[in-house]
This record gives structure tokens, sequence and C-alpha cells, in this order.
């Protein structure tokens, strides 16, 4: 892994989505895999600044979501594919079909699984994949006991992801408890990816993450088998690190 050390958070949101627009500028076709939850808010942020000033153009775009809660409608407000409205998609200039959040209200979740897996193929893969971790290094929703082999599934989600997501949530009971989830085989096979993570809460889980060989009880640390990817931190999230593993940048 390569890793990377920004001031703050502000920072890394910048460093990162300058990252996508390089990407995009060099191919207008690029192919995305996004992410959900707190730490990608000022990634997003950032792109639609940075769209508003003429910088990037998502017109050829296509993106897929890492993942959904099953039982929540598109609209509901803590949806995923409504978090996307939010922060991404109702402000630049993606085209309609050219955005894919998987969909977790069909009868049959292994069919929709299926062709989510066959979109991600017919796009031609996905080009530049951009992964937050939980605090149990999950990414997406691919939770402890997760295998390298896994691609686009139905998972029932970790207690600490629970509890974690909670937040967003009236109460704990109301988060949903499944998810769908691209798969750690579907990531891996990004031709680059980027994980970030942001604050005091996961520098523990980042340094576990660098300390352990792949394995399912910390399904992040699957990334070390893929070529080419990239690890963004703050300085808080890289606090428990040997200053020796990595450089730091401005932006």
């Amino acid at each position: 892994m390569n890793i990377v050390i920004t001031d703050d958070y502000s920072s890394l949101s910048t460093y990162v989505a300058k990252q996508i627009v390089t990407t995009i500028k060099n191919n207008k076709h690029t192919v995305l895999g996004l992410p959900t939850g707190g730490t990608p808010e000022g990634m997003y942020k950032e792109l639609v600044k940075m769209y508003n000033h003429g910088e990037v153009d998502f017109s050829s775009v296509k993106t897929f979501n890492l993942d959904e809660y099953i039982g929540l409608s598109k609209e509901h407000s803590q949806s995923y594919y409504y978090y996307m409205k939010r922060n991404l998609f109702n402000h630049v200039n993606l085209k309609r079909e050219n955005v894919h959040v998987p969909y977790s209200n069909t009868k049959n979740m292994q069919v929709t699984c299926e062709e989510y897996e066959r979109e991600i193929d017919y796009a031609g893969g996905i080009d530049l994949m951009i992964l937050g971790i939980g605090l149990n290094g999950h990414i997406g929703f691919n939770e402890p006991g997760s295998s390298a082999t896994d691609t686009t599934r139905i998972v029932d989600l970790d207690e600490s992801t629970i509890v974690a997501n909670s937040r967003y949530f009236s109460s704990l009971k109301d988060v949903p408890k499944k998810g769908i989830t691209i798969g750690i085989k579907t990531i891996l096979k990004s031709k680059k990816i980027i994980l970030i993570a942001s604050g005091l809460n996961k520098s523990q889980i980042i340094s576990e993450v660098l300390e352990n060989e792949p394995t399912s009880k910390i399904p992040a640390t699957y990334l070390k088998l893929h070529p080419n990817v990239q690890l963004v931190l703050d300085k808080d999230a890289s606090s428990n690190l040997d200053p020796s593993l990595f450089c730091t940048t401005n932006t």
C-alpha cells in the first residue's frame, strides 16, 4: 500500500477529490466505485465545488456504489441512494442512466446481485474505487468473516456496524439488519483503489490493517492483495503509525 498523510480532514477530502478529477480528465469514460458514510462527505463537497468551477465533466462517467441497506426505499432519508442524490448526483452532470446503486427491494435478491455484477463487467470494470473503512475493518458491507472470493451478495450487518450507523437513525431498532454489497473479489478487480480514513477513532483499525496479513477477521486487509492501493489518512487516523511508513502531502 502507498500511504499518504494529509494535515486534516479538509485536506484529505480535497486530495481525494483531485485524484478523482485527474482520473476523469485522463479518461472521460471513467467508471467510479463510490462509498457512503461520514468520511466521504467532504470529498463529495469538493467534487461539487470543482464541477461548479468548470474543472470536471461527469457527463460520460459511470458510477457504481458499494452497498445499500435492505428494506429501505430509494427515497428513504437514510438510504444510500438518497445519500448519493443529496451529496453528489443532484449537483453534477452525471447522467441518470450512468449511476448505479444496488437496488434492495426486489423479490429475487440473488438475481439482483448477479445483475449488479454483470452491469459492472459490462461497463468494463471499475477504474477507480474509493473506499471508507469501518471500525471493525469492513469495506462496503463486507463484514468480518467475508472472503476474498465473495462477489455482490446479501449480508447480515455486524452488530458493531449497526451500532455505529444508529447515529443516523431515530433509534438503534430502526437501523436495517441486512445489506447488499459489492464483494471483496469485485473490489479487487478495480484498476486502482483509494482507501480513506479520518479521525482518532479510525487510528486503531488502520494500524491493525497494516500490521496484519490478509485475513477474513479484518476485511480491509484483503486490499494488500491488490497491486495499486493508496491509503489516504489525516494525521489523526495515522496517529498510531510509524512515520517512516508514509509520506505527507499538502493540498
